[in-house]
C-alpha cells in the first residue's frame, strides 16, 4: 500500500519537514508518481516505527504545564526557566507547553511527549517539578522513560514540597477539577469555593505546624 507524504508522516508521528530531511539523509527512499509526488510503502514505514531511532537523532524535551488559562504568564516563565537550563547545559532542546489539570491524562502536550518517548525519540526529559507532568502518576511516566533509556532531569528537585504541603496541593487540585466540572471553570461560585478551600487547607497546615504532637 502506497501512502502520501502527509499520510506517511502521520504513521511515523513526525512532521513533513522531518520526512524530507530523512529522505535527504538517505534514511527514506520514497517512490515518485509520474507527477513527481512522493509515495511511501506502508510496510517500510511500519518497520521504521518499531525500530529505535539512532542515538544521534534523540532530542531533549523540556515540558512545561499550568492548570488554567489564567496562568499563561506562569507557563511562559516556566518555559523560559527550562529553556535557559537546557541551554546552560549545552542541550539542543524543544519545549512542549501544556495547559490543563495535573489530573488530566489526555492533554495534547502530554500525549505528544509520551508518543515521542515510546518512539525512542527522547534522550532527556526536563521538568521544573515532578508534578508538572501529572499530579498523580508521574512515576509511571518516569518508569516509561527508564524503559526507553530517557534521562529525567528535575530542575528544582531540592525544592520539592514536604508531605503535608504536597497533600494540601493534591486536595486543592482535586477540588478545583471537580468544582469546575460542577459549576464551570469561570463561574463565580467555582472561584468562591476554591478560595474557601484554599483558606481552610492553609489553616489546617498552619495548625499542624503549631501542634507539637505532629513532630
Amino acid at each position: 500500500m502506497l501512502l502520501s507524504l502527509e499520510e506517511a508522516a502521520k504513521v511515523l508521528g513526525v512532521s513533513k519537514s522531518t520526512m524530507r530531511r530523512w529522505e535527504a539523509e538517505g534514511r527514506l527512499k520514497p517512490e515518485r508518481t509520474p507527477g513527481g509526488h512522493r509515495r511511501y510503502r506502508s510496510e517500510e514505514l511500519t518497520q521504521m516505527a518499531v525500530h529505535p531511532l539512532p542515538k544521534t537523532d534523540r532530542v531533549t524535551i523540556a515540558y512545561a504545564r499550568v492548570s488554567s488559562h489564567d496562568q499563561k504568564a506562569d507557563l511562559e516563565r516556566q518555559a523560559m526557566v527550562l529553556s535557559e537550563f537546557c541551554t546552560k547545559n549545552g542541550w539542543t532542546h524543544e519545549v512542549i507547553r501544556d495547559l490543563g489539570s495535573g489530573l488530566n491524562y489526555h492533554k495534547k502536550g502530554l500525549r505528544e511527549l509520551l508518543q515521542r518517548i515510546m518512539r525512542n525519540d527522547v534522550e532527556r526529559l526536563v521538568v521544573t517539578h515532578k508534578d508538572r507532568l501529572l499530579r498523580f502518576g508521574a512515576e509511571l511516566v518516569f518508569a516509561l522513560c527508564e524503559e526507553f533509556h530517557t534521562e529525567v532531569v528535575i530542575v528544582n528537585k531540592s525544592e520539592e514540597m514536604c508531605y503535608e504541603e504536597e497533600l494540601t496541593q493534591d486536595v486543592l487540585e482535586i477540588i478545583t477539577v471537580f468544582s469546575a466540572r460542577l459549576y464551570g471553570s469561570r463561574s463565580h461560585k467555582n472561584k468562591k469555593l476554591i478560595e474557601r478551600m484554599k483558606e481552610a487547607t492553609q489553616d489546617d497546615a498552619n495548625q499542624a505546624e503549631d501542634d507539637p504532637t505532629t513532630e
